[in-house]
């Protein structure tokens, strides 16, 4: 990334001013990528399929006199004229971030954790163009704006996040939270195991209890990993589990290939198992990575035969 130090950027320094840092370094990072896909591949019009990359990500970090770290981040991007944003409080006790929008809960940052060289097996496909009923069905996280996630240090190889968003809405009147432990054991280089629990209201009387489990293993140049996830919903025949498991093996420390599956099942009878397989490499060389992969989905939505493939290469360049 392109680092530009200690540039005057006064809307940063401004909102920084109030926790007193000093020393603050300012930065500015982003890079160069051009991408082709086409995530609903033979069912839609992409035309010829390029874009570019257009994000630029604004940060300045410090310290307080009392030795708290505070680092601020805000991205600027095609869509808004600020999307991204946060801001981290840290020190010996952990850190602590404060989610102006754009980040992931703690379950939502673990909602799949198995290998892939580019992109989840049930990641690319879109078959309308928006996140909302176009994409496969996968057991994530929940939160939104405006939420806090503090994650502890690490003791012993483990440690722990907790998110919170006090959401006051009408249709989902109580908060959110969700937690989640990792552990990467001394005694056994490679291994990471984990667990993540949510338990949220989506609206008036429906509860969701959503939990995740994973394990991976890095065992000289294979990853594998798997990952079981439950989703318990107060409404009739809305039950879901899911099953993943994902392989890597980095042929040379510049180039790596993957494959990944993804199986989610749902409470109703007439639905079909929804089957989410993709295959994912990674190339670097100097600041140039080329990356991509080719996925496929059978059953989507749990309905019979509506199988869609899709995907999505990118070359970028870091300076």
């Amino acid at each position: 990334m392109n680092n530009l130090r200690k540039i005057g950027l006064s809307a940063l320094a401004g909102s920084l001013a109030t926790f007193s840092v000093n020393a603050a370094d300012f930065s500015v990072s982003g890079g160069a990528s051009i991408t082709f896909d086409d995530p609903n591949r033979g069912f839609s019009d992409r035309g010829n399929g390029f874009y570019m990359g257009d994000s630029l990500t604004f940060s300045a970090s410090g310290e307080t006199d009392n030795g708290v770290g505070v680092a601020v981040s805000y991205e600027l991007d095609g869509t808004a004229a600020i999307d991204d944003m946060k801001i981290t409080l840290s020190g010996d006790w952990g850190s602590m971030v404060f989610d102006g929008h754009g980040g992931s809960s703690a379950m939502g940052a673990v909602d799949d954790k198995t290998p892939n060289a580019y992109e989840e097996a049930w990641d690319i496909i879109d078959t309308n163009g928006s996140t909302a009923g176009g994409a496969p069905t996968v057991i994530g996280g929940g939160g939104s704006d405006g939420m806090w996630i503090y994650t502890t240090p690490s003791m012993g190889g483990a440690t722990a996040t907790v998110a919170y968003h006090n959401s006051g809405g009408s249709a989902a009147a109580e908060s959110y939270m969700d937690f989640a432990v990792a552990i990467s054991p001394e005694a056994v280089e490679g291994l990471t195991l984990g667990f993540a629990a949510a338990d949220n209201a989506v609206g008036n009387s429906i509860d969701h209890d959503k939990n995740t489990m994973y394990a991976t293993y890095a065992m000289g140049a294979f990853t594998i990993g798997a990952q079981i996830s439950d989703l318990d919903d107060t409404r009739a025949n809305s039950d879901q589990e899911s099953t993943a498991y994902g392989v890597t093996y980095a042929v040379n420390d510049d180039f790596s290939i993957g494959y990944s599956y993804h199986e989610l099942e749902t409470e109703v009878t007439t639905d079909q198992d929804q089957e989410s397989t993709g295959v994912s490499f990674s190339y670097t060389s100097g600041g140039m990575t080329l990356g991509g992969a080719m996925n496929e989905v059978q059953n989507m939505g749990g309905t019979a035969a509506t199988d869609r493939e899709g995907y999505e290469f990118t070359l970028s360049f870091a300076f």
